[in-house]
């Protein structure tokens, strides 16, 4: 391949699969995003890019094939938000039917009105087996009848060097041959959460460092009192019966095991406590686990800088996951 491959990013965030593709070589077309705060982040750590703030969904074909200049694109990458799971399956109603699905929709739409050499659709695991395989068979039909060869698989983070264990499911299409390829692990040994944050400076509740947004919540005493029986790797039963909460999510007042990696990064970790330290991890510490590097900055309130993370592809993942498109390129550069 002489020419520079090129990219469409889809519901981009706050970059990490855009940040994985530009570091494997590729060349970003546009991206497009709706949450002001991602996309300032997106602005701050890629001022080159051409970021469409804008709902998808009023993007026509004429403005998006003039964003393409109308030149041949080599990926469109993306993951669409899907909330229509659990209602989908309950009632019989076609995944693709579901007003929440919308999105997903979109992203086929702009496939269609692109036709790029390939796609790559990244997602929550549970899409794999969702209403007993059928929502999976659904998506695969929709790709095909626009004329590509189809295929998915889950992967898990840690198995690229992340220090999180997060299942994802990637579609991945081909238009070029019926050649897919899927990232391979990188590696056999884990690493965990101690090896990939230990060496950012240790903070007090609601203490502040020198370091982009490694600032510790400010928690209540109480709080702090019932974060201090938790051992390393424990949980809220080790809290005293009179002062452990009597309900809500079993994933909250937990400790993260120190020789592990961590469990999935979500939204919202404020009550998933250091494994050393009586607080919740920073933004940064949190930015450092899906592999983001200490000068990609978050911006926004600390919430939304939260779900930014939260919500990211991990940019390690996202280079394997650009490594892979490129030997399916060669591949089909040569039998072309």
């Amino acid at each position: 391949m002489n020419n520079i491959p090129t990219y469409i990013d889809l519901f981009s965030g706050a970059g990490g699969m855009s940040l994985g593709f530009d570091k494997s070589g590729f060349k970003n077309i546009f991206s497009v995003d709706i949450e002001s705060s991602f996309c300032e982040t997106y602005r701050a750590n890629f001022p080159n890019h051409h970021l469409i703030q804008k709902d998808i969904s009023s993007l026509t074909e004429a403005e998006i094939k003039s964003f393409t200049s109308n030149q041949e694109i080599d990926i469109i990458i993306g993951g669409p938000p899907c909330q229509g799971f659990s209602m989908a399956g309950n009632i019989g109603r076609k995944f693709i039917e579901d007003s929440r699905n919308q999105l997903f929709k979109e992203f086929a739409r702009v496939v269609e009105i692109v036709r790029p050499k390939y796609f790559v659709m990244e997602n929550v695991a549970r899409l794999f087996t969702h209403n007993k395989g059928e929502t999976k068979k659904e998506i695969i039909k929709i790709f095909k009848d626009l004329g590509y060869n189809i295929d998915c698989k889950i992967v898990n983070t840690a198995d690229f060097g992340v220090p999180q264990f997060r299942n994802r499911v990637l579609f991945i299409g081909n238009r070029i041959s019926n050649f897919i390829k899927f990232p391979e692990k990188t590696t056999e040994k884990y690493v965990s959460i101690k090896q990939a944050i230990d060496t950012l400076p240790k903070l007090n509740s609601g203490e502040k460092s020198n370091i982009p947004n490694h600032t510790a919540m400010n928690h209540s005493e109480q709080m702090i009192h019932k974060m201090s029986f938790v051992s390393d790797g424990g949980n809220r039963n080790e809290i005293p019966e009179n002062l452990r909460p009597k309900s809500g999510d079993v994933r909250k007042y937990v400790r993260y095991k120190s020789s592990e990696p961590s469990f999935c990064v979500t939204g919202d970790m404020r009550k998933v406590f250091h494994y050393s330290q009586n607080r919740a991890l920073t933004v940064r510490e949190l930015a450092t686990i899906q592999t983001f590097p200490l000068d990609f900055v978050f911006k926004g309130t600390v919430i939304s800088q939260q779900q930014q993370v939260g919500n990211s592809v991990p940019p390690m993942l996202a280079k394997e996951i650009a490594s892979a498109i490129k030997i399916m390129m060669e591949n089909d550069s040569e039998i072309s």
